[in-house]
């Protein structure tokens, strides 16, 4: 159940879509929003102005952060840049190479496994453990922060990997992580939200997911 009295909600948004979500190419961090990305932005800003929060924050990349922008327009709230947010971090020389590229593909197979698999490290690309240690890192700066209600424009696999923690907590293993982020996808502009909320009987709070990927402001 949705508690009102829970000590904070928190907003995901995902990004409005990017050229590089369309394109057969790995994602860059610099990839724009597309038209139909501007005009997903523009309806997620709209529904934002009908939600309470208090703060507005996004990652830095260009795709977040036009986003971001559009929902300043239509709610007041000045954005704040975070890179505990950035989706996980390809290594260098992946980022915008065509997927027909050989070398490409043969590196992001080594970096995908990388990402399931804490023993595996690929060149400077983020691992399981990293991407684990960031999600923390970032639930608990939200957690800390003085605002009870937070919007947070971010990225679809490091999403997953933070309500991964969230739905799992401590049980969460490479094997269920791999399973959750190839198993579960999300819409440009999706909302997912979670709160940090007691149990019964008044047992010790936690973080709970209450909605995934609501995209009905996309008709």
């Amino acid at each position: 159940m949705f508690d009102p009295k829970a000590e904070k909600t928190v907003y995901f948004v995902r990004h409005g879509q990017s050229e590089d979500n369309v394109a057969p190419r790995f994602q860059s961090d610099d990839s724009p929003l597309t038209e139909t990305g501007v005009m997903q932005a523009d309806m997620i800003a709209s529904r934002a102005a009908e939600i309470e929060f208090d703060a507005l924050i996004s990652s830095p990349h260009p795709r977040t952060k036009d986003t971001a922008e559009a929902i300043a327009r239509k709610t007041g709230k000045t954005p704040e840049y975070s890179e505990l947010f950035i989706e996980s971090v390809k290594p260098t020389g992946l980022a915008g190479k065509m997927y027909s590229d050989p070398e490409a593909n043969a590196l992001w197979l080594q970096w995908h496994k990388s990402q399931g698999d804490p023993s595996v490290r690929v060149r400077d690309g983020e691992n399981y453990s990293d991407l684990l240690a960031r999600a923390d890192k970032a639930l608990a700066y939200l957690l800390s922060r003085p605002e009870k209600g937070i919007l947070v424009v971010t990225h679809g696999f490091f999403l997953r990997t933070m309500l991964a923690r969230v739905i799992l907590g401590d049980t969460l293993s490479p094997e269920n992580f791999r399973n959750i982020q190839s198993s579960v996808s999300s819409e440009n502009t999706g909302i997912s939200v979670v709160q940090y909320a007691g149990g019964y009987q008044n047992a010790a709070p936690k973080w709970k997911l209450w909605t995934y990927n609501d995209h009905a402001h996309l008709g």
